[in-house]
């Protein structure tokens, strides 16, 4: 049986492979941040390390105990925790990361509970790589693109979607979605387009352009 001791070394070690990442998820105001993560992986930690002993206690009464069976529940609620990280606002999703980042670091914890001090290590070097180096890359090669959801209410009269299109797109955008509704009593067209706009351009400047075009009556940019 792991001595007490033991239970404790692994416990600090896991505090501080939490720690690492969840520094680096603070630092980026994520909703799950650097407490989360330690306590996180401390209880994984005491979960696999509580499992371990249970198995070989009662090993006389059950010979085929499963020392991992309660540290399996760790993973399987680790949900509600992630689920808590997801936030969205409009087309804006964030917090998946996050969520991706608390159940690996669940499992870093029940690979410190289990003595597995190296593969835990790694995995956390690993995981502190992918959130650094790779959110810089992506900013960088990929651009800082913002989606957003345009709706435009004009007069129907032929050419203004072609005209809305081109406006939207003049922004350097990635035009997702366009959809169209016409009020035939009114002879309005409201058109909703999804497009991801680059961080730069300022909510102003997309809001004249929209309205400068003829027969424009509203803009709504979300």
């Amino acid at each position: 049986m792991l001595t007490p001791l033991d239970i404790v070394v692994r416990m600090l070690a896991s505090a501080l492979f939490g720690g690492v990442v969840g520094f680096e998820r603070e630092r980026h105001n994520q909703p799950a941040g650097l407490r989360t993560h330690v306590i996180l992986s401390i209880g994984s930690c005491l979960a696999m390390c509580v499992s371990i002993n249970l198995a070989m206690q009662f090993r006389p009464l059950v010979p085929n105990g499963d020392p991992a069976r309660l540290a399996a529940q760790v993973l399987s609620g680790i949900g509600f925790l992630g689920a808590g990280a997801i936030l969205r606002y409009g087309t804006n999703v964030r917090g998946l990361t996050t969520a991706a980042s608390l159940w690996t670091i669940a499992v870093v914890g029940l690979a410190a509970g289990a003595g597995h001090f190296i593969p835990a290590l790694v995995a956390t070097a690993l995981l502190f790589a992918v959130l650094q180096v790779l959110d810089r890359l992506e900013k960088r090669y990929m651009g800082n693109l913002v989606p957003k959801i345009i709706t435009v209410r004009a007069k129907d009269r032929y050419g203004v979607v072609d005209e809305v299109k081109n406006v939207v797109q003049g922004f350097h955008s990635t035009l997702k979605t366009m959809s169209l509704s016409k009020n035939l009593e009114r002879h309005e067209i409201e058109i909703e387009a999804v497009a991801s706009i680059p961080a730069g351009e300022t909510m102003d400047k997309v809001f004249f352009s929209l309205s400068s075009i003829k027969d424009v009556t509203s803009v709504e940019v979300q």
